[in-house]
């Protein structure tokens, strides 16, 4: 399996430490906005952390105060501008293909925000798995500020099932902000936390993930992913097989031996 401890990213900024990939987008000056070379790149390396298996858990977070303006006006959208159809769609496609990347690359994916987080920045965050944000945390859906629809990368679908249909449809339309307190109160945010130690608590939740089941936890990542377009008689029998599928593992074997020791188990991730 392709090992990415020693990955060196490009367009973003990335370290790892304790099995744990740290991703946070570099240019704080202008509140971390993405280009389309930081989409590709990150596009890319979310989809090779699928063949990693010395990275555990990944943390996007913040940097400079703000977690991601969205597209760069001046580098996308301008740009955007003068495409015909056919290179328009390929830029959806792929600003939609980060998304996918994310929730398909097999690691619990936290977000750390901080400040400003809109447009792709939301998304980015709404696609992961686990949220912390600090108080002033304000993250907006602006696509229609910007004279375009709310469904963008998979919002209309996503958001919804994170806050429900009514405050999804209020952000989406509306293209305000959310306040750190709203969103936790909405369930988008799991925890706010103070500013200095955001990235504190974001690698100590990580930490908790990685030094549990990794194939356990991709499969509870796989499930939850897939599970949305099944009914309950399909998701209780895929369930059951990737259950099937775990209790083959040695970490299964691994927990129950720790049990029967009165000991904490170590588990190794096969």
């Amino acid at each position: 399996m392709r090992e990415m401890a020693h990955y060196t990213a490009t367009h973003f900024k990335w370290h790892v430490t304790d099995g744990i990939a740290v991703i946070s987008l570099d240019r704080p000056e202008r509140k971390n906005p993405l280009t389309f070379d930081s989409y590709a790149e990150l596009r890319d390396c979310f989809r090779a952390l699928v063949y990693a298996d010395d990275i555990k858990a990944v943390v996007f977070g913040s940097n400079g105060g703000n977690f991601c303006s969205g597209g760069d006006v001046h580098d996308i959208i301008g740009p955007l501008l003068k495409m015909d159809m056919k290179s328009l769609l390929e830029f959806t496609r792929m600003t939609g293909d980060l998304v996918k990347a994310i929730m398909h690359c097999g690691k619990p994916v936290i977000a750390a925000v901080d400040g400003v987080c809109v447009g792709a920045g939301a998304i980015i965050a709404m696609a992961s798995d686990l949220r912390l944000a600090t108080p002033a945390a304000k993250t907006a859906f602006l696509f229609t500020r910007v004279g375009l629809a709310g469904c963008d990368m998979g919002a209309c679908a996503i958001l919804p099932r994170i806050i429900g249909q009514g405050r999804a449809a209020e952000l989406l339309y509306t293209g305000r902000s959310m306040s750190a307190e709203e969103g936790e109160r909405w369930g988008f945010y799991n925890r706010i936390v103070a500013p200095d130690v955001l990235d504190d608590e974001a690698l100590k939740l990580a930490r908790r993930l990685a030094e549990g089941p990794t194939f356990g936890h991709m499969m509870t990542k796989t499930m939850l992913n897939q599970e949305w377009s099944m009914s309950i008689d399909q998701a209780i029998e895929a369930e059951a097989q990737a259950q099937a599928l775990c209790m083959q593992t040695q970490d299964f074997q691994r927990a129950y031996d720790a049990f029967v020791a009165h000991q904490t188990p170590v588990f190794k991730g096969d």
